[in-house]
């Protein structure tokens, strides 16, 4: 009989390598994973094997949901690692080196600019910012030393789109890796790789993942720029947490009825708003008024639950925390994407000359709350500010 100490260690090992069809992908929680043999081993050893050889990647929950979104998206492949940030930060490593020169929109996630000016720029690659509704004229920003050109359409605050198509042309002539920060719209209402982008970023922790639960990005690519992509992803090592890729897997399974009822909410309140008397502009690529709305209506499939507003000068130097503090559905704090109704606040610094410099710019993440609710709690809040 085995002693007590042996049975500790392996009993109810061979129950658990049992195969249960469940709906949902198994969840291991796995640092090593044993060979079958030594032969396998040496493989491993030489990088010449197939199977899984460590925990870091290739466990069910991650495998299937970085399948899933290659099917959505189109793509090549497809990499979740833990933020949305550390996919956009791996994307910049991954096609840049010393001497390199990257053009980034204007528009970009404020996290984005931060570690070109302060991460990329210490090894030599340089930024330039271009305008925020930029197009076919990038042309004449590329560089021989360019090698990406970054776009965020629509940008998260001000909503400015890109014309994608056109720029990707450019790109495509001279050989400049195109990305897009598709977050917005989701695979569901822009299908990047359809407007000629390289390689697509999602910040899973918004719409994807949807319950404001879990930290997770991804990356997916065309055939050409994958290779390039999973050797950086490789080096360093920043593979996904199994249990957030499981959540995130099963959030993407209701995306298309959570986006549809954000999309709906969202575009009734932004029509309120652009009616209401103190309101100055409605944000929101949707509306005929907003500039690119015409891009918008080619490129993309439906609008999502964030857009933002400004209101008139006469309100701009008050206390604004008489209205934002007083709303009670709308949270205070950053991220989006989620069930629950959120607002933030204030004015931007931009490279370029944009339309609402020196305003205080409110976005409004409008969540699954009943959407006369939303209007009527914006409408006590504003009313504070009279």
């Amino acid at each position: 009989m085995k002693d007590v100490s042996t049975k500790l260690v392996n009993a109810g090992k061979a129950e658990a390598q049992e195969f249960i069809n469940t709906i949902n992908p198994p969840l291991h929680r796995a640092s090593t994973i044993l060979f079958d043999s030594y032969a396998d081993l040496l493989k491993s050893n030489a990088g010449e094997y197939d199977g899984i050889a460590y925990g870091l990647c290739g466990m069910a929950a991650q495998n299937s949901f970085e399948a899933a979104m290659a099917e959505l998206e189109g793509a090549h492949g497809c990499k979740a690692l833990q933020s949305g940030l550390a996919a956009i930060t791996m994307v910049l490593m991954a096609y840049t080196k010393q001497g390199d020169h990257v053009l980034i929109c204007d528009n970009v996630y404020g996290p984005t600019r931060s570690f070109c000016d302060k991460f990329l720029s210490k090894y030599g690659v340089e930024a330039d910012y271009l305008p925020s509704d930029a197009g076919a004229e990038i042309a004449g920003c590329i560089r021989e030393n360019t090698t990406l050109l970054f776009m965020e359409s629509p940008g998260s605050n001000t909503l400015e789109i890109q014309d994608i198509p056109a720029i990707t042309k450019v790109c495509q002539e001279k050989g400049v890796v195109s990305v897009l920060d598709n977050t917005w719209a989701t695979p569901l209402y822009l299908n990047p790789f359809e407007l000629g982008v390289d390689v697509s970023i999602q910040s899973v922790t918004k719409y994807i993942s949807g319950h404001s639960d879990i930290l997770l990005g991804t990356v997916s690519t065309n055939e050409q720029s994958w290779k390039a992509f999973e050797s950086c992803y490789n080096i360093f090592e920043t593979y996904a947490p199994q249990e957030d890729c499981y959540q995130a897997l099963r959030g993407l399974r209701t995306l298309k009825v959570r986006l549809k009822a954000h999309e709906q909410s969202a575009l009734e309140i932004a029509k309120w708003l652009e009616k209401h008397e103190m309101v100055e502009s409605v944000i929101h690529p949707a509306l005929a008024n907003h500039p690119q709305h015409h891009l918008w209506k080619r490129d993309f499939k439906g609008a999502s639950g964030l857009f933002s507003f400004t209101i008139k000068d006469e309100f701009e130097n008050m206390d604004h925390g008489l209205f934002v503090d007083s709303l009670q559905l709308f949270g205070i704090g950053y991220s989006w994407g989620g069930y629950k109704s959120l607002i933030t606040g204030g004015k931007l610094q931009r490279t370029n000359p944009f339309g609402y410099e020196g305003k205080t710019i409110f976005r409004l993440n409008v969540g699954l709350e009943d959407v006369e609710d939303l209007i009527a709690d914006l409408k006590q809040g504003l009313d504070r500010l009279r």
